[in-house]
């Protein structure tokens, strides 16, 4: 900032004295400066209770990454497949993983191209998905042929923001 302001005032010095340059000879700096409001103590107070009740609605609603608390998904996004909320599966390596199967999931990245090597769901191809601000593998894109899609997410990576 303070080489912005040295610079322009040194500019402005020295384009005056070059013909063909247009630059105001009384340039106001005080765009650069931040612009502080003064507010009442009840208006300060209206903005922190409007900002609290905003909170206290939606915070008992999200899904989090365990690693950095962002918002993956909403619970109102869980859902049944093949029966059942939660599965219990091993990879083939023997990692055994618990899931909880999501219509959607903002909060999550993909990673790779998909694959039906290894598929728990008949139908379904996979791709891994994480989280989109830290990158941890938070579980699995599911998806069909038919446009049909879930989340599988790891259990144990994800938390209730309650």
């Amino acid at each position: 900032m303070y080489f912005l302001i040295t610079y322009i005032t040194i500019f402005n010095k020295t384009a005056l004295k070059k013909p063909g340059m247009l630059i105001a000879p009384n340039l106001s700096l005080a765009f650069l400066r931040p612009q502080h409001k003064k507010y009442s103590n009840e208006k300060l107070q209206s903005f922190i209770d409007v900002e609290s009740k905003e909170k206290e609605a939606g915070s008992e609603d999200f899904i989090l990454c365990r690693q950095c608390l962002q918002i993956v998904t909403n619970k109102a996004e869980r859902i049944e497949v093949e029966g059942s909320h939660c599965h219990t599966f091993a990879n083939p390596h023997g990692i055994i993983y618990d899931i909880g199967c999501f219509r959607s999931a903002a909060g999550c990245g993909h990673v790779g191209s998909y694959s039906y090597e290894f598929a728990w769901f008949k139908g379904f191809s996979w791709r891994i998905a994480v989280c989109k601000l830290c990158l941890t593998h938070l579980g699995w894109l599911f998806d069909s042929q038919s446009n049909k899609s879930f989340y599988g997410l790891i259990l144990n990576r994800i938390i209730d923001s309650a």
